[in-house]
């Protein structure tokens, strides 16, 4: 256990931040044995804060933490069930994301690759449901290990049990936020690749193209994502700041009638999905700064640290994003980061 650490080479939006006591675990024995020696020092109950970290993608720092921040260094790989079609395997929730796939499209397991170059570590997948390119990762998960930071119980949650929605599962909710740390995921993959382009960017990459595979399409994916998100390691960010919003059918229709151009999808026959960046570019955003925090100018979806910036800066910017566009469209769109106090 690490005391007074740094948090900057934790959070892609590179906040300057300090946790009073850091731990990384390769084991569950591991993190029991660090959660009993913070505790150990701990004078009352009300001096308990554990906060469990993945890679830092979708976390805003906005002071240092007065507590124990937890990561895991858990990144097995074991094939748990297999047939001729498809393959489950359990993954180590410190495994990197993208090395999950670049790693399962290696060895001709097929699902995933739409998901390519999503920042963060894969127990994040699970609590989060990432999602990209008409993909959501709770259509491969089979099973979730988690460990409960309060009694140290483990148990094992089934994909129906985890509730998962868009950009939600249970472990977001206000009972169960911050109570569990994920240690595995099982997903479940195929042995034969079906390429997904409903996207509209994809279907476009992929006109006139002739047996697509499934490294090819990583890396037109990589390529889209590249060439709308910046550089983590140039310009801090976390990538997609806010979540699509989603309205009723008759909401969509009057926006429509006044903005015929709207890009949208159906989510189902009462609701449809807004993509958030264009709101908030028609909102005038797009590439326009507030102090140390901005825009970023190819996709107004993403929030960046322009240099310097403190969490308070970037929490200025978003209210006031969010309240341009809740005046102009009528719509409330929420950020899909964690804020951290």
């Amino acid at each position: 256990m690490k005391n007074n650490y740094s948090l900057l080479e934790h959070n892609t939006f590179g906040i300057e931040a300090k946790a009073r006591y850091f731990a990384e675990y390769s084991s569950v024995n591991e993190l029991k044995h660090e959660l009993n020696s913070y505790l150990s020092m701990r004078e009352t109950d009300q001096d308990i804060h554990v906060l469990h970290i993945g890679g830092g993608s979708n976390l805003l720092f906005l002071k240092d933490f007065d507590g124990l921040v937890l990561h895991s260094a858990i990144k097995d790989i074991e094939v748990t069930a297999e047939d001729d079609s498809s393959v489950n395997v359990r993954v180590g929730a410190g495994v990197v994301w993208d090395d999950l796939v670049q790693e399962t499209l290696h060895r001709g397991w097929y699902g995933l690759e739409n998901l390519s170059l999503i920042p963060g570590e894969v127990g994040a997948s699970a609590v989060q449901n990432i999602g990209a390119y008409g993909a959501e990762v709770k259509d491969y998960i089979q099973r979730v290990w988690l460990f409960d930071l309060r009694s140290m119980e483990e148990k094992v949650m089934t994909a129906g049990e985890m509730q998962y929605a868009y950009r939600y599962s249970i472990l977001k909710s206000n009972a169960l936020r911050g109570r569990y740390a994920v240690t595995h995921v099982e997903y479940r993959l195929s042995k034969t690749f079906t390429p997904h382009l409903e996207y509209g960017g994809l279907k476009k990459a992929v006109e006139g193209m002739d047996n697509l595979d499934a490294l090819t399409l990583r890396k037109l994916i990589i390529d889209l994502r590249n060439s709308k998100l910046p550089d983590t390691k140039v310009l801090g960010n976390a990538g997609s700041f806010f979540m699509n919003p989603i309205v009723e059918r008759s909401v969509f229709e009057k926006l429509l009638a006044l903005y015929p151009e709207m890009p949208h999808y159906d989510v189902d026959t009462n609701r449809v999905k807004i993509p958030a960046g264009w709101l908030i570019e028609q909102a005038g955003w797009k590439g326009k700064d507030l102090g140390c925090a901005g825009v970023y100018e190819r996709q107004a979806l993403v929030l960046v640290n322009r240099g310097g910036a403190k969490g308070e800066d970037i929490v200025r910017l978003c209210e006031t994003v969010r309240k341009d566009v809740r005046e102009q469209f009528g719509i409330e769109i929420h950020p899909e980061v964690n804020f951290i106090e």
